[in-house]
Protein backbone atom coordinates (compact mmCIF):
# COMPACT_ATOMS: atom_id res chain seq x y z
CA UNK A 1 0.00 0.00 0.00
CA UNK A 2 3.33 2.46 0.77
CA UNK A 3 3.59 2.80 -3.03
CA UNK A 4 0.05 3.88 -3.88
CA UNK A 5 -0.75 7.13 -4.65
CA UNK A 6 -3.32 8.55 -1.87
CA UNK A 7 -5.74 11.33 -1.21
CA UNK A 8 -8.25 12.61 1.06
CA UNK A 9 -10.70 14.11 0.84
CA UNK A 10 -13.20 16.00 3.37
CA UNK A 11 -16.40 18.52 2.82
CA UNK A 12 -14.68 21.26 4.16
CA UNK A 13 -12.55 22.84 7.57
CA UNK A 14 -15.02 25.16 9.26
CA UNK A 15 -13.33 24.31 12.67
CA UNK A 16 -11.88 21.58 14.67
CA UNK A 17 -15.27 19.07 15.41
CA UNK A 18 -15.85 15.33 14.98
CA UNK A 19 -15.30 15.25 11.37
CA UNK A 20 -12.05 17.13 11.52
CA UNK A 21 -10.74 14.42 14.57
CA UNK A 22 -11.04 11.77 11.69
CA UNK A 23 -9.01 13.56 9.46
CA UNK A 24 -6.59 14.07 11.51
CA UNK A 25 -6.77 10.53 12.05
CA UNK A 26 -6.11 9.84 8.13
CA UNK A 27 -2.88 12.14 8.18
CA UNK A 28 -1.06 10.36 11.55
CA UNK A 29 -1.98 6.96 9.26
CA UNK A 30 -1.40 8.45 6.15
CA UNK A 31 1.17 11.28 6.71
CA UNK A 32 1.65 14.37 4.19
CA UNK A 33 -1.00 12.65 1.93
CA UNK A 34 -2.72 15.85 -0.07
CA UNK A 35 -6.70 16.79 1.71
CA UNK A 36 -8.82 18.21 -0.58
CA UNK A 37 -11.79 20.48 0.85
CA UNK A 38 -14.56 22.93 -0.46
CA UNK A 39 -13.05 26.13 1.78
CA UNK A 40 -10.61 25.73 4.25
CA UNK A 41 -11.47 28.34 7.70
CA UNK A 42 -9.08 26.56 10.13
CA UNK A 43 -6.66 28.78 12.22
CA UNK A 44 -3.21 28.10 11.52
CA UNK A 45 -3.31 26.00 14.95
CA UNK A 46 -5.85 23.68 14.09
CA UNK A 47 -4.65 22.93 10.56
CA UNK A 48 -1.10 22.02 12.13
CA UNK A 49 -3.54 19.67 14.30
CA UNK A 50 -5.25 18.21 11.65
CA UNK A 51 -3.25 18.57 8.41
CA UNK A 52 -0.03 18.65 10.07
CA UNK A 53 2.59 18.57 7.14
CA UNK A 54 -0.19 17.43 4.44
CA UNK A 55 -0.59 20.71 1.25
CA UNK A 56 -4.28 21.32 1.49
CA UNK A 57 -6.27 21.74 -1.83
CA UNK A 58 -9.78 24.37 -1.76
CA UNK A 59 -12.06 24.98 -4.15
CA UNK A 60 -13.27 28.08 -6.02
CA UNK A 61 -15.51 28.75 -3.12
CA UNK A 62 -12.95 29.02 -0.94
CA UNK A 63 -12.62 33.10 -2.19
CA UNK A 64 -16.25 33.58 -2.19
CA UNK A 65 -17.51 36.49 -0.43
CA UNK A 66 -19.01 35.35 3.34
CA UNK A 67 -17.83 31.98 3.34
CA UNK A 68 -16.33 32.35 6.40
CA UNK A 69 -19.64 33.98 8.34
CA UNK A 70 -22.45 31.66 6.72
CA UNK A 71 -20.73 29.09 4.24
CA UNK A 72 -23.90 27.41 3.93
CA UNK A 73 -25.61 30.39 1.83
CA UNK A 74 -23.48 28.37 -0.87
CA UNK A 75 -24.82 25.06 -0.21
CA UNK A 76 -26.51 24.79 -4.14
CA UNK A 77 -23.00 25.21 -5.54
CA UNK A 78 -21.91 22.44 -2.94
CA UNK A 79 -21.77 19.29 -5.49
CA UNK A 80 -20.73 21.26 -8.29
CA UNK A 81 -17.80 22.24 -6.84
CA UNK A 82 -16.65 19.02 -4.90
CA UNK A 83 -16.64 17.58 -8.64
CA UNK A 84 -14.64 20.25 -9.73
CA UNK A 85 -11.65 18.37 -8.23
CA UNK A 86 -9.08 16.22 -10.41
CA UNK A 87 -8.31 12.90 -8.73
CA UNK A 88 -7.24 11.20 -11.46
CA UNK A 89 -4.03 10.70 -10.25
CA UNK A 90 -4.65 8.84 -7.85
CA UNK A 91 -4.96 5.16 -7.04
CA UNK A 92 -6.39 5.52 -3.05
CA UNK A 93 -9.07 7.91 -2.26
CA UNK A 94 -10.01 8.52 1.43
CA UNK A 95 -13.04 10.63 1.90
CA UNK A 96 -14.30 11.87 5.15
CA UNK A 97 -18.19 12.90 4.21
CA UNK A 98 -21.29 14.55 5.87
CA UNK A 99 -22.28 16.54 2.94
CA UNK A 100 -20.50 16.31 -0.52
CA UNK A 101 -17.63 14.44 -0.21
CA UNK A 102 -18.15 11.06 -1.07
CA UNK A 103 -19.46 12.42 -4.53
CA UNK A 104 -15.64 13.55 -5.60
CA UNK A 105 -15.35 12.09 -9.40
CA UNK A 106 -13.50 8.38 -9.52
CA UNK A 107 -12.90 6.20 -12.18
CA UNK A 108 -12.54 2.63 -11.90
CA UNK A 109 -9.28 2.02 -11.29
CA UNK A 110 -9.39 4.24 -8.15
CA UNK A 111 -10.50 2.71 -4.89
CA UNK A 112 -12.66 5.35 -3.09
CA UNK A 113 -12.89 4.40 0.72
CA UNK A 114 -15.56 6.67 2.56
CA UNK A 115 -16.08 7.44 6.10
CA UNK A 116 -19.62 8.38 6.14
CA UNK A 117 -19.97 10.99 9.43
CA UNK A 118 -23.33 10.71 8.32
CA UNK A 119 -26.25 11.03 4.76
CA UNK A 120 -26.59 14.97 4.60
CA UNK A 121 -28.65 15.92 7.65
CA UNK A 122 -30.29 18.52 6.11
CA UNK A 123 -30.79 16.98 3.02
CA UNK A 124 -32.82 14.58 4.88
CA UNK A 125 -33.85 13.17 8.88
CA UNK A 126 -33.12 17.41 9.01
CA UNK A 127 -35.06 18.70 5.97
CA UNK A 128 -38.14 20.53 7.89
CA UNK A 129 -36.18 21.39 10.74
CA UNK A 130 -33.42 22.92 8.70
CA UNK A 131 -36.26 24.98 6.47
CA UNK A 132 -37.84 26.28 9.62
CA UNK A 133 -35.43 27.32 11.30
CA UNK A 134 -33.98 29.26 8.44
CA UNK A 135 -37.38 30.52 8.01
CA UNK A 136 -37.69 28.92 4.57
CA UNK A 137 -41.10 26.74 5.25
CA UNK A 138 -42.82 29.31 3.25
CA UNK A 139 -43.15 31.80 0.39
CA UNK A 140 -41.25 31.52 -2.49
CA UNK A 141 -37.35 31.68 -0.57
CA UNK A 142 -38.89 28.40 0.64
CA UNK A 143 -39.94 27.06 -2.33
CA UNK A 144 -36.79 28.25 -4.25
CA UNK A 145 -35.07 25.80 -0.92
CA UNK A 146 -37.27 22.86 -1.06
CA UNK A 147 -36.67 22.46 -4.85
CA UNK A 148 -32.70 22.82 -4.14
CA UNK A 149 -33.20 20.49 -1.09
CA UNK A 150 -34.69 18.03 -3.53
CA UNK A 151 -32.56 17.95 -6.16
CA UNK A 152 -29.76 17.76 -3.74
CA UNK A 153 -31.02 14.44 -2.47
CA UNK A 154 -31.28 12.88 -5.92
CA UNK A 155 -27.41 14.19 -6.37
CA UNK A 156 -26.57 12.17 -2.98
CA UNK A 157 -28.14 9.00 -4.07
CA UNK A 158 -26.87 9.20 -7.73
CA UNK A 159 -22.91 9.25 -6.70
CA UNK A 160 -23.23 6.48 -4.02
CA UNK A 161 -21.89 4.06 -6.75
CA UNK A 162 -18.58 6.45 -6.74
CA UNK A 163 -17.62 4.98 -3.68
CA UNK A 164 -16.18 1.29 -3.69
CA UNK A 165 -17.15 1.21 0.65
CA UNK A 166 -18.63 2.69 3.08
CA UNK A 167 -17.53 3.08 7.21
CA UNK A 168 -20.00 4.55 9.32
CA UNK A 169 -19.23 6.01 12.46
CA UNK A 170 -22.26 3.81 14.45
CA UNK A 171 -24.60 1.47 13.53
CA UNK A 172 -27.56 3.96 13.98
CA UNK A 173 -25.29 5.52 11.04
CA UNK A 174 -24.66 1.60 8.97
CA UNK A 175 -28.82 1.79 9.26
CA UNK A 176 -29.58 5.26 7.67
CA UNK A 177 -26.77 4.37 4.80
CA UNK A 178 -28.95 0.91 4.38
CA UNK A 179 -32.08 3.10 4.01
CA UNK A 180 -31.19 5.58 1.90
CA UNK A 181 -28.03 4.55 -0.04
CA UNK A 182 -28.85 0.62 0.09
CA UNK A 183 -25.36 0.02 0.75
CA UNK A 184 -24.03 -1.78 3.63
CA UNK A 185 -21.06 -0.46 5.93
CA UNK A 186 -18.68 -1.45 8.13
CA UNK A 187 -18.55 0.17 11.97
CA UNK A 188 -15.94 1.50 13.04
CA UNK A 189 -16.27 3.84 16.12
CA UNK A 190 -14.64 7.96 15.64
CA UNK A 191 -11.61 8.23 17.54
CA UNK A 192 -11.96 10.04 21.15
CA UNK A 193 -9.13 11.64 22.75
CA UNK A 194 -9.58 9.38 25.75
CA UNK A 195 -6.08 10.80 27.24
CA UNK A 196 -6.59 14.66 27.72
CA UNK A 197 -10.08 13.73 29.72
CA UNK A 198 -8.51 12.07 33.17
CA UNK A 199 -10.78 9.96 35.40
CA UNK A 200 -11.85 11.97 38.58
CA UNK A 201 -13.55 9.85 41.39
CA UNK A 202 -14.37 12.51 43.52
CA UNK A 203 -17.53 14.68 42.56
CA UNK A 204 -19.03 18.11 42.61
CA UNK A 205 -22.63 18.54 43.12
CA UNK A 206 -23.68 19.26 40.23
CA UNK A 207 -24.84 18.38 36.68
CA UNK A 208 -23.15 19.14 33.27
CA UNK A 209 -24.57 19.77 29.65
CA UNK A 210 -22.50 20.96 26.79
CA UNK A 211 -23.03 21.58 23.48
CA UNK A 212 -23.11 23.63 20.39
CA UNK A 213 -26.48 26.22 21.31
CA UNK A 214 -28.10 24.76 18.33
CA UNK A 215 -32.23 23.22 18.22
CA UNK A 216 -31.19 19.94 17.26
CA UNK A 217 -28.84 19.29 20.32
CA UNK A 218 -31.95 20.33 22.60
CA UNK A 219 -30.08 22.48 24.89
CA UNK A 220 -33.24 23.95 25.64
CA UNK A 221 -34.96 20.59 27.01
CA UNK A 222 -32.27 20.39 29.15
CA UNK A 223 -32.99 24.03 30.89
CA UNK A 224 -36.63 23.89 30.76
CA UNK A 225 -36.18 20.32 33.13
CA UNK A 226 -33.82 21.87 35.44
CA UNK A 227 -35.47 24.91 35.86
CA UNK A 228 -38.59 22.99 37.51
CA UNK A 229 -35.35 21.27 39.62
CA UNK A 230 -34.53 24.49 41.19
CA UNK A 231 -32.47 22.60 44.01
CA UNK A 232 -30.33 20.47 41.56
CA UNK A 233 -27.60 22.76 39.75
CA UNK A 234 -26.84 22.58 36.08
CA UNK A 235 -23.64 24.07 34.05
CA UNK A 236 -24.20 24.71 30.83
CA UNK A 237 -20.94 25.08 28.21
CA UNK A 238 -21.53 26.11 24.81
CA UNK A 239 -22.53 29.09 22.75
CA UNK A 240 -25.05 29.37 19.47
CA UNK A 241 -27.74 31.41 18.20
CA UNK A 242 -30.25 30.11 21.04
CA UNK A 243 -27.94 31.23 24.03
CA UNK A 244 -30.13 34.15 24.58
CA UNK A 245 -33.27 32.18 23.96
CA UNK A 246 -32.74 29.85 26.64
CA UNK A 247 -31.26 32.15 29.11
CA UNK A 248 -34.62 33.66 28.69
CA UNK A 249 -36.56 30.82 30.79
CA UNK A 250 -33.64 29.50 32.63
CA UNK A 251 -33.63 29.71 36.24
CA UNK A 252 -31.31 30.40 39.01
CA UNK A 253 -29.35 27.50 39.63
CA UNK A 254 -28.31 27.34 36.13
CA UNK A 255 -25.36 28.53 35.04
CA UNK A 256 -23.99 29.81 31.32
CA UNK A 257 -20.23 29.47 31.02
CA UNK A 258 -19.55 29.63 27.66
CA UNK A 259 -17.55 27.98 24.81
CA UNK A 260 -14.75 26.53 26.68
CA UNK A 261 -11.65 24.75 25.37
CA UNK A 262 -10.80 21.33 25.89
CA UNK A 263 -9.05 21.89 28.86
CA UNK A 264 -11.61 23.28 30.63
CA UNK A 265 -14.28 20.72 29.36
CA UNK A 266 -12.31 18.06 30.79
CA UNK A 267 -12.11 20.38 34.06
CA UNK A 268 -15.90 20.51 33.96
CA UNK A 269 -16.55 17.04 32.80
CA UNK A 270 -14.48 15.58 35.59
CA UNK A 271 -16.06 17.34 37.97
CA UNK A 272 -19.49 16.57 37.70
CA UNK A 273 -21.84 14.01 39.23
CA UNK A 274 -23.54 13.21 35.71
CA UNK A 275 -23.27 14.79 32.13
CA UNK A 276 -26.85 15.26 30.39
CA UNK A 277 -27.15 14.49 26.72
CA UNK A 278 -30.83 14.90 24.90
CA UNK A 279 -29.56 15.18 21.58
CA UNK A 280 -30.13 12.28 18.86
CA UNK A 281 -26.12 12.33 17.52
CA UNK A 282 -24.72 10.28 15.26
CA UNK A 283 -22.45 8.72 17.22
CA UNK A 284 -21.69 11.39 20.29
CA UNK A 285 -17.67 11.80 21.08
CA UNK A 286 -18.57 14.28 24.50
CA UNK A 287 -20.39 11.22 25.57
CA UNK A 288 -17.15 9.04 25.99
CA UNK A 289 -15.35 11.79 26.69
CA UNK A 290 -17.75 12.16 29.47
CA UNK A 291 -17.15 8.54 30.72
CA UNK A 292 -13.21 8.71 29.97
CA UNK A 293 -13.35 11.65 32.99
CA UNK A 294 -15.23 8.90 35.30
CA UNK A 295 -18.29 10.42 34.66
CA UNK A 296 -21.94 8.61 33.74
CA UNK A 297 -24.35 10.18 31.28
CA UNK A 298 -28.02 10.57 31.13
CA UNK A 299 -28.72 10.42 27.35
CA UNK A 300 -32.17 10.15 24.94
CA UNK A 301 -32.36 6.66 24.08
CA UNK A 302 -32.06 6.98 20.12
CA UNK A 303 -28.66 7.90 17.86
CA UNK A 304 -25.34 6.72 18.60
CA UNK A 305 -25.45 7.70 22.74
CA UNK A 306 -27.73 4.46 22.09
CA UNK A 307 -24.60 2.80 21.68
CA UNK A 308 -22.34 3.62 24.11
CA UNK A 309 -24.72 4.45 26.90
CA UNK A 310 -25.78 1.12 28.85
CA UNK A 311 -28.38 1.55 31.21
CA UNK A 312 -28.02 1.33 35.06
CA UNK A 313 -24.17 0.44 33.66
CA UNK A 314 -22.61 3.55 32.32
CA UNK A 315 -25.25 6.21 32.53
CA UNK A 316 -29.46 6.18 32.47
CA UNK A 317 -31.53 6.58 29.28
CA UNK A 318 -34.73 8.23 28.56
CA UNK A 319 -36.72 7.53 26.07
CA UNK A 320 -38.36 11.16 25.13
CA UNK A 321 -37.16 14.04 24.41
CA UNK A 322 -39.26 15.72 26.91
CA UNK A 323 -39.11 18.32 30.06
CA UNK A 324 -40.33 15.25 31.88
CA UNK A 325 -38.22 12.06 30.67
CA UNK A 326 -35.31 14.76 31.47
CA UNK A 327 -36.25 14.97 34.85
CA UNK A 328 -37.48 11.32 35.55
CA UNK A 329 -34.25 10.26 34.02
CA UNK A 330 -32.46 12.58 36.80
CA UNK A 331 -34.23 11.17 39.75
CA UNK A 332 -33.52 7.69 38.82
CA UNK A 333 -30.00 8.76 38.48
CA UNK A 334 -30.11 10.03 41.66
CA UNK A 335 -31.09 7.08 43.40
CA UNK A 336 -28.48 4.99 41.27
CA UNK A 337 -25.89 7.22 41.39
CA UNK A 338 -23.89 5.47 44.06
CA UNK A 339 -24.07 2.01 41.64
CA UNK A 340 -21.94 4.00 38.92
CA UNK A 341 -17.83 3.12 39.24
CA UNK A 342 -15.94 5.60 37.87
CA UNK A 343 -13.00 3.35 37.26
CA UNK A 344 -14.99 1.00 34.90
CA UNK A 345 -16.46 3.90 33.50
CA UNK A 346 -12.97 5.23 32.57
CA UNK A 347 -11.96 1.98 31.45
CA UNK A 348 -15.15 1.45 29.32
CA UNK A 349 -14.25 4.53 27.01
CA UNK A 350 -10.68 3.10 26.40
CA UNK A 351 -12.12 0.81 23.54
CA UNK A 352 -12.96 4.07 21.71
CA UNK A 353 -9.66 5.74 21.34
CA UNK A 354 -8.10 7.68 18.62
CA UNK A 355 -5.17 4.56 18.64
CA UNK A 356 -7.92 1.86 18.39
CA UNK A 357 -9.13 3.89 15.63
CA UNK A 358 -6.22 4.60 13.83
CA UNK A 359 -5.74 0.23 14.17
CA UNK A 360 -9.01 -0.84 12.77
CA UNK A 361 -8.98 2.06 10.27
CA UNK A 362 -5.65 0.87 8.64
CA UNK A 363 -6.61 -2.35 8.93
CA UNK A 364 -9.56 -1.83 7.04
CA UNK A 365 -7.80 0.31 4.13
CA UNK A 366 -4.88 -2.51 4.15
CA UNK A 367 -7.53 -5.12 3.15
CA UNK A 368 -9.34 -3.19 0.83
CA UNK A 369 -6.48 -2.32 -1.24
CA UNK A 370 -4.98 -5.52 -1.31
CA UNK A 371 -8.48 -7.08 -2.77
CA UNK A 372 -8.85 -4.34 -4.97
CA UNK A 373 -5.34 -3.60 -6.73
CA UNK A 374 -4.53 -7.19 -6.74
CA UNK A 375 -7.73 -7.96 -8.86
CA UNK A 376 -7.47 -5.09 -10.77
CA UNK A 377 -3.80 -6.71 -11.76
Amino acid sequence: MNNLNKCIVHDWFAGYGGSERVVESFTNIFPDVPIHVLFNLLTKEEQDIVGKNSEIFTSFLNNFWGVKKNHRKYLPLFPYAIEQFDLSKYDLILSSSHAVAKGVLTNSNQLHICYCHTPIRYAWDLTHQYLKEHKLDKGLFGMFAKIILHYIRIWDVSNTNRVDYFIANSNYIKNRIKKIYRRDAEVIYPPVDTNKFKCEVNKDNYYLAASRLVPYKRIDLIAKAFTQMPEKKLIILGDGPEEKKIKSFSGSNIEFVGYQETDNLAKFMQNAKAFVFAAEEDFGIIVVEAFSSGTPVIAYNNGGAKETVKNNETGILFNEQSIDSIIQAVNDFEQKENTFDSLDLAKFAKQFDRKIFEEKLNEFVTVKCEEFFNKSS
